[in-house]
């Protein structure tokens, strides 16, 4: 018998932004690929109200297909409103109305067995008035700032700890991110850990010289893999850098926050060693990550970040803040180290691992267990369990 899953996803990758929520993306692959199992994706597209929806930032979302095949999934992008910055609230409702009846019909054609969201929130809430209207079970997954940012706001706290009140099942990408779920009084009993994959083909172990040379790089070299925001914690590298003399420092990753470390760069006279790749395609990524000599992300909250993964994967050890699933993934010395949101102990741990580097298969061994196979065969076995409960 065929298991009829919806993906309900804001997090989804498109042609004007091949990096968003490729996690996701592969993710619901990997659970296509399995016998007896079809998914169907839905990834809502926000775009403000008038007038600034209609201005050119958002002219690459309006031209989007409203369905196209992609990475052989079926993915529908309706269109709903949103009001920036203050509008999260009314986001739920106004995504949910532009949708439900594209879902309905869907539904009407083949009745969806679950819904699997890929994020707490606006999915969440959405996915639990689907349910309602619809009669499906629904799953949420929570993945880092659904919880922690989302889950924190006096507008929307309610509507995350309802939506997981309710939910069938929840899954959380990491141990840590459970008991964060358990605090907000969700029941710990229905929360199973759900850990992200890493493709260990494409994420493997290369030459680091010849990776160096490749890119123009020279000398060690340091790279920190995000989007450009405060929370990720790039300001404290830039503060950092002074003490590491002879480092270029590299930002993989777009934002506007751009403009600040650009300006304290300046401000600490160390401009010139570090560079801004932009948004780099995910297939790039593999050689960045080796011709890193270490990847470092001190963020004020995390739930298990992709690119923690992706790095160990490359044999390219890591310096991280204890946050999130930190404490889970790094149980091994050679894999790096955990350090407090500091420029003296993030600048102190970076040169520990240049001047004393791991043995890089020693790194890559630390996400071994990091599979999409492991991802899929577990999610699988929860939205089966989840469509039989319903």
């Amino acid at each position: 018998m065929t298991l009829n899953v919806l993906t309900l996803s804001t997090l989804f990758p498109d042609m004007s932004r091949p990096n968003f929520g490729v996690f996701v993306e592969r993710q619901a692959r990997e659970l296509a690929s399995r016998p007896d199992v079809k998914v169907t994706v839905v990834a809502p597209l926000g775009v403000p109200v008038w007038p600034i929806g209609l201005s050119n930032r958002y002219a690459p979302l309006r031209a989007l297909p409203r369905k196209e095949r992609w990475q052989d999934l079926t993915v529908y992008r309706p269109l709903f409103s949103t009001i920036p910055k203050i509008g999260a609230r009314i986001n739920v409702g106004n995504m949910t109305r532009a949708i439900l009846p594209l879902v309905r019909h869907l539904h009407e054609q083949q009745p969806f067995d679950v819904i699997d969201a890929s994020f707490f929130f606006p999915d969440g809430p959405v996915a639990q008035r689907l349910s309602h209207a619809l009669g499906i079970p629904y799953s949420i997954k929570a993945r880092g700032a659904d919880i922690h940012y989302w889950g924190r706001r006096r507008d929307t706290r309610g509507l995350v700890k309802r939506a997981g009140d309710e939910a069938a099942g929840l899954l959380a990408v990491s141990s840590a991110m459970r008991r964060s779920m358990a605090k907000m009084g969700m029941g710990a009993e229905k929360i199973r850990v759900h850990y992200t994959g890493v493709d260990l083909d494409r994420f493997e172990i290369a030459d680091r010289a010849a990776a160096k040379e490749a890119l123009g790089f020279e000398g060690p070299v340091i790279l920190c893999v995000g989007a450009l925001i405060p929370r990720k914690g790039q300001d404290l590298l830039v503060q950092a850098l002074p003490r590491l003399p002879g480092v270029t420092l590299l930002f993989a990753g777009q934002g506007q926050y751009r403009r600040a470390l650009e300006k304290q760069a300046e401000e600490l006279g160390v401009d010139r060693r570090i560079g801004f790749l932009g948004s780099v395609p995910h297939d790039r990524l593999p050689r960045i990550y080796a011709a890193a000599d270490v990847m470092a992300l001190p963020s004020s909250s995390e739930g298990l970040a992709n690119a923690w993964v992706e790095s160990l994967a490359c044999g390219t050890p890591i310096v991280i803040t204890d946050v999130g699933g930190a404490r889970e993934l790094l149980d091994r010395p050679e894999a790096g180290h955990i350090v407090d949101r500091d420029p003296d102990a993030i600048a102190t741990a970076i040169g520990d691992l240049l001047t004393n580097p791991p043995e890089r298969e020693a790194v890559r061994d630390t996400a071994l267990r990091f599979t999409w196979e492991a991802n899929g065969d577990l999610l699988l076995h929860h939205l089966k369990g989840i469509a039989r409960s319903g």
